[in-house]
């Protein structure tokens, strides 16, 4: 008999082997858009492992220095930057020569001790970056994998309208740091319109009309409630250059023109049909006009509108009769070759289904921004052989307020429906070569709404991250909406950039309290913004008309207002005055809730006034408008009131 071990081990050894444990690969990690090619590898790279960014090209150090600072803003931790090869402990920027590759392409590879992106060119990298940074945003640990990405469009962009509100330049700053977190690339500004003159008694010279431009050769056509300088506007599309964004400039004519016929009213059209908003296209002196405008812009070594494109707009003529339709196709046609002469490429907003006729408008090397299928129906801009940008009217426009297109964009119909090639529901072929991408845009129609420049952005914010991911992977997107929805809250607007004020977003908590708020003290907080509830105690004395209680750089909450001397608030142009006032020796308890449609105020638990939405009547009562009266509650600094205040609140959420 055998030994009993030897007997075991014998039929041990004539069992079947079982695989021992693999470890599973890393899933794909969550960005904005989506990595479209992922490879999961094993462990992890600890964010805090990577202490330098090295990159291969001299060429590269102001986009690594730039990394370096986006991930202190993030982690906390700024890496050293220099010249050098891929080392562990490194990010490593790395510039290669892959015929295969295309534009704007990127890899990248996670092993845990270094990460290397590499790409053709300083796009390609700046978006691994910026999915690097997203990464290291949501996790402390880096999953380890190989990325190959992507955008399946080249033209990933946003239209703003400035010409009826002004936009100021340190939004325009952040809005370009946003979209290069979201890898969007192309701004359209729109430099110059007029509101509708039904909201101004009917009266054109009552009506609202704006050129947002420093001009020396015409002075006096700037507008005086907002405009750029042509120094800072130059230096603001170089620096939007400079984190991939394409900044694209619009003069809108010869539709939307009131500040134009305003300024000089001889090339204002008489024709009451068209309205003083349109410039009379037989004259002359129109065109002399408008090429000594649009010139002192686009000429010299350094012009003001630096980059490479210029949207000559066009959009909305009458096509009342053959003439005219000519004349407004033969001035199309010489704006987009003036605009070609100073080395810029043509934009124009459609119109050519609107304005059929024979006059030539030149085709090669214009692109078409595609808004609404009357003016320009896709398929015969295409088989005209126009380049073409997506931004149908229907799905893609936002209006604050205003009760016809979108007050906020269907994100779950965008995203689970919606691409470039989807325009106004013609459907044209994705990936089409004549399809460059696609857009959003808000539009300021109503001036004087009550509408801010943080309302606006609240808008932009809800949309971008989803227009981000349609335009970079189309038809490709495989996350469901309510992951994408439910995750996307998780990033920040861009590394630095919190202009929604909003403070620890993904739990309902209290932000700040505070004992005691003394007169002139500095808060921990700027603001908050929507949803929030801010509450205090307070103990009345005597105050002077005009006393702050709490103020920011975009708002201030009146203790006492100057106009009435009760509690209110005010932002950009508009005062709201509250139906309580503070007097001398009065015990109270103030609670303020507020969201994206309007402010609560309480006192002793009592409703005071509810600022929401009302109806204001223009024209003898034929046009209503929506007024909004928002408030992103003011806390960087206290006022310098006598009165006592105590237990204040913040909560980022409305009771």
């Amino acid at each position: 008999m055998k030994p009993i071990h030897a007997f075991l081990i014998a039929v041990f050894c004539a069992l079947p082997m079982t695989a021992q444990p693999v470890a599973a690969a890393n899933q794909k990690p969550f960005t904005v858009p989506e990595i479209r090619e992922w490879r999961g590898g094993e462990g992890h790279l600890p964010t805090d492992a990577l202490k330098k960014i090295v990159y291969s090209d001299a060429s590269l150090e102001p986009l690594a220095r730039r990394l370096a600072e986006d991930f202190n803003a993030l982690t906390g931790m700024k890496p050293e930057t220099a010249k050098g090869k891929p080392a562990d402990g490194c990010i490593a920027l790395v510039m290669r020569r892959d015929k295969k590759a295309g534009a704007e392409e990127y890899l990248m590879d996670i092993d845990p001790k270094r990460v290397t992106i590499t790409a053709n060119d300083a796009a390609g990298l700046r978006w691994g970056a910026m999915t690097l940074l997203q990464m290291c945003e949501t996790s402390g640990n880096l999953p380890a994998g190989k990325v190959k990405d992507g955008p399946a469009y080249g033209f990933r962009g946003f239209h703003l309208d400035a010409g009826r509100k002004f936009i100021p330049m340190d939004y325009l700053y952040k809005l370009v740091d946003i979209m290069a977190y979201y890898k969007m690339n192309k701004l359209n500004l729109h430099l110059n319109d007029n509101g509708f003159k039904y909201y101004y008694d009917d009266d054109w010279d009552k009506t609202q009309a704006a050129f947002r431009l420093e001009s020396e050769t015409f002075p006096g056509l700037t507008a005086r409630d907002g405009s750029y300088s042509k120094d800072e506007f130059r230096r603001f599309l170089k620096y939007a250059a400079s984190q991939g964004i394409d900044v694209i400039p619009e003069i809108d004519f010869p539709a939307h023109a009131l500040a134009f016929t305003r300024f000089r009213p001889s090339i204002g059209s008489t024709d009451g049909e068209y309205g003083r908003d349109h410039l009379d296209i037989m004259k002359e002196e129109t065109y002399g006009f408008l090429d000594s405008l649009l010139t002192e812009y686009l000429e010299g070594d350094d012009p003001v509108f630096a980059g490479p494109r210029f949207n000559i707009g066009t959009d909305e003529y009458s096509n009342r009769d053959s003439l005219v339709v000519e004349k407004f196709r033969y001035l199309t046609d010489r704006y987009i070759r003036h605009a070609e002469r100073y080395g810029k490429t043509p934009l124009v907003w459609g119109s050519l289904t609107h304005a059929k006729g024979s006059q030539p408008v030149k085709v090669d090397g214009v692109e078409m921004l595609m808004w609404s299928n009357q003016y320009a129906a896709p398929d015969e801009m295409r088989a005209l052989g126009y380049k073409m940008i997506s931004i149908p009217d229907g799905t893609n426009y936002i209006v604050p307020a205003a009760g016809y297109y979108h007050d906020y964009l269907d994100n779950e119909a965008l995203y689970n429906s919606w691409t470039p090639a989807d325009i106004n529901g013609v459907r044209l072929q994705e990936g089409d070569p004549q399809l460059l991408g696609g857009m959003f845009a808000v539009w300021n129609d109503h001036p004087t709404n009550g509408i801010t420049v943080k309302d606006i952005h609240h808008r932009v914010m809800h949309s971008l991250p989803v227009m981000a991911a349609k335009t970079w992977s189309a038809d490709k997107v495989t996350v469901p909406y309510s992951e994408f929805a439910g995750n996307t809250g998780k990033l920040s607007e861009a590394p630095g950039v919190n202009y929604l004020s909003r403070h620890n977003p993904q739990s309902r908590s209290e932000v700040l309290s505070l004992a005691e708020v003394t007169p002139g003290m500095q808060l921990p907080l700027e603001d908050i913004g929507y949803d929030y509830t801010v509450e205090f105690d307070i103990e009345g004395a005597e105050e002077n008309k005009g006393t702050v209680l709490f103020e920011s750089p975009y708002a201030v909450f009146w203790l006492s207002d100057p106009i009435t001397g009760t509690m209110g608030y005010s932002r950009e142009d508009k005062l709201y005055n509250l139906r309580h006032d503070i007097r001398p020796g009065e015990k109270s308890h103030v609670k303020i809730t507020g969201d994206n449609k309007g402010v609560k105020f309480y006192v002793d638990g009592q409703l005071c006034d509810d600022m929401n939405i009302r109806r204001l009547s223009y024209n003898g009562g034929k046009n209503l408008i929506s007024e909004v009266r928002t408030l992103v509650f003011p806390l960087g600094k206290a006022g310098g009131f006598r009165s006592k205040v105590t237990n204040l609140t913040v909560k980022n959420y409305a009771e």
